[in-house]
């Protein structure tokens, strides 16, 4: 049974150059998914890449095990590093139209589009189709917005709740790479 679901309705950003973006929206999952609220991840170019993220990574693993929580991940032929593929740009226009009709089902309470705004900093998408989905949503249904190294304000405006996590130190600096069970 899911919980009476009137004080949802907010939409959520976590952005900025640290780490803990999307560990944010998940621990927001986890949580929300121990109260019986529904949420389905929409995760942004992390599927294809050809890195330790193309794996299903432990967060989602541990997940899955609520049977409130769903997913679905898009990418195509690796990260954007200069100019998109095509590939890449069908692949995110497909996970920008999951977002959409995922904000139609009322079989989920809470949507979150992991790496949204990474896809807007990188020219796959625009500002204004954020705003678009923020406009579209549901009075009752939460969406929480992850990614980007850079301000949006447009967005912001719109959002209830901005984050920004900031790097000061970060052990990839020093030529510590991603460790499993700790960043993915």
């Amino acid at each position: 049974m899911t919980p009476n679901n009137s004080k949802l309705g907010l939409v959520q950003v976590f952005w900025g150059n640290g780490k803990g973006k999307t560990t944010s929206a998940f621990g927001t999952a986890l949580r929300a998914c121990g109260n019986g609220y529904r949420v389905h991840l929409v995760q942004f170019m992390k599927n294809g890449a050809d890195s330790l993220e193309e794996q299903i990574p432990g967060e989602i693993k541990a997940l899955e095990k609520f049977p409130n929580f769903t997913y679905k991940r898009f990418g195509m032929d690796g990260w954007v590093l200069k100019k998109p593929t095509e590939n890449q740009i069908k692949s995110t226009q497909e996970a920008l139209e999951h977002v959409k009709e995922s904000l139609k089902n009322e079989e989920i309470d809470i949507l979150i589009a992991d790496e949204i705004l990474y896809a807007v900093q990188l020219g796959l998408l625009t500002e204004n189709q954020i705003i678009e989905l923020i406009d579209r949503k549901p009075e009752k249904k939460e969406l929480i917005l992850t990614g980007s190294h850079q301000p949006m304000p447009s967005i912001f405006e719109k959002a209830d709740l901005v984050t920004e996590v900031k790097k000061i130190k970060h052990p990839y600096d020093k030529g510590i790479l991603a460790r499993k069970g700790i960043e993915y």
